[in-house]
This record gives C-alpha cells, sequence and structure tokens, in this order.
C-alpha cells in the first residue's frame, strides 16, 4: 500500500495551505445528503452517515446546516438530495501522473465542463472512464495517530479485519482493510484504546509517477488545488511521488 502513504504524505503537506480554503460548506453538506440516503438518517445505525458528519463538524459546518442535510437525504425536506448522484471522472495530470476525481452533482453536463476546463488550462486532460481507474484499487484506510506499541496496533489490526498496516510519520499509521470490512476495523482499533482520526474509503495506486521538474511538479498541484476547490468535487486521488524539498517549495 506505499503508493497510497506516498500520497498521504503529500496531502499532508499540502494540508496547512488546503486548510485556509477549506472544502465549502455545499460539499460537505452533499456528502452528508448521499450519506443519508443511502442508509438510515439516524447516525448511529449509519457509518457512511456518521463519518461524514464527524467530517462536517471538525471543517466547522454548522449544527442546522447537517441537520438540514440529513432531513434532504432522509427525503422529508424538499431539496436537490434526489438528484444528487455520484460519479468518479478520470483523467492525466502534467507528466502523465493519473487523476481520479469522485464528485457529487445534480448537474452532470456542469460537472464535465468544469472539471475539463480545470484540466486544460492546467497541463492536463479529462479523459474516458477507465482510463486510469485500473491503476488503483479501492480500500477501507484508517488512519491511527498516538501510537506508542507498533505490536499492539498489529494486533488490534489483524483482529479488526485489516490486510496491513504502514507507518506514515511517527506515531502515526494507515490501517487497510477491504471496503465492506471499514467500519468493524474502525471499532475494533476504538475498542483496543487507539486513536482513530480518519475512516475512509480511499483508491490506492499500484504505481507512481516521480516528479521532479519545478514547473510540472507547480502545474499539477495547482490542477489539482483547482479541482478540489470545485463544489461538485468530493476527492481527488494522484499517483504522483515529489521529493520532499520540491513540495516544501511548492506550497
Amino acid at each position: 500500500m506505499a503508493g497510497h502513504s506516498k500520497w498521504a504524505n503529500i496531502k499532508r503537506q499540502k494540508a496547512v495551505v488546503d486548510a485556509k480554503k477549506g472544502r465549502t460548506f455545499t460539499q460537505w453538506s452533499r456528502a452528508i445528503i448521499v450519506a443519508a440516503r443511502s442508509g438510515v438518517s439516524d447516525p448511529a445505525g449509519n457509518f457512511q452517515l456518521r463519518t461524514a458528519i464527524e467530517k462536517a463538524k471538525a471543517a466547522g459546518l454548522p449544527n442546522e446546516n447537517i441537520e438540514r442535510a440529513i432531513t434532504k437525504g432522509a427525503g422529508t425536506l424538499l431539496g436537490d438530495a434526489s438528484s444528487l448522484e455520484a460519479i468518479r471522472y478520470e483523467g492525466y495530470g502534467p507528466g502523465g501522473v493519473a487523476i481520479l476525481v469522485e464528485a457529487l452533482t445534480d448537474n452532470r453536463n456542469r460537472t464535465a465542463a468544469d472539471l475539463r476546463a480545470a484540466f486544460s488550462k492546467n497541463g492536463g486532460n479529462l479523459g474516458e472512464t477507465g482510463c486510469v481507474s485500473w491503476m488503483f484499487s479501492q480500500k477501507g484506510v484508517c488512519t491511527v495517530e498516538g501510537i506508542v506499541d507498533e505490536e499492539q496496533l498489529l494486533e488490534a489490526s489483524l483482529e479488526g479485519g485489516a490486510e496491513s498496516y504502514e507507518m506514515t510519520e511517527e506515531q502515526t499509521a494507515e490501517v487497510f482493510t477491504e471496503v465492506v470490512n471499514l467500519e468493524n476495523l474502525s471499532q475494533t482499533l476504538k475498542e483496543k484504546g487507539f486513536k482513530v482520526t480518519d475512516a475512509e474509503l480511499c483508491w490506492i495506486p499500484s504505481n507512481n509517477v516521480e516528479v521532479t521538474d519545478p514547473d510540472q511538479a507547480r502545474s499539477l498541484l495547482k490542477l489539482i488545488d483547482t479541482l478540489e476547490g470545485l463544489d461538485d468535487v468530493q476527492s481527488v486521488t494522484a499517483n504522483f511521488e515529489m521529493p520532499e524539498q520540491l513540495m516544501a517549495v511548492m506550497i
């Protein structure tokens, strides 16, 4: 799973800048709407919804917005919940970097046009479905912080049905599992006393493109920032490696 950890490290290095912009309230609300629509509207019985609410609260989404989004998703409030659909877009960034974009939209044409413009203006191109997805596999990933004993983490991860784990930095690890086992793994780790700071579905690249040219790096990061700034976009994943020194200069 090394490919994902490299991408995760890049995301963490970008976090200082990204946090200043933040995801829009629209993005968080849509994630809650879809989560509520896909299962029960009670967070206690819907892991996806519970996770979306936790992330939204951490990002500062007001409680009234959260409640309204849950109500829309449950179908008890008129709104755009029924028209929202999840779509995955694929394309290439500068240097042939593969990029997956997951979106929630009520207008496919608008979203595709926005993405196409973002790619073309930043040295990339939006591709056809399947052009890069074969390079990725979807997994459940739990981020665990404050790890003191790695052996205990290993034991708890195995008990929770994990496939593997990887230390991404001191006292922080990512634990990988099958998509359907994410909730069980997260719960097991918490019961064993571990601090699970995130539990999400991620796309793991099977190979990576090394980016060392400053101009290429600048264009690539600008493309990712532009994509992440679109209201319809929920997540962006790419398969590149970048030296820490270069990343530090770029951001």
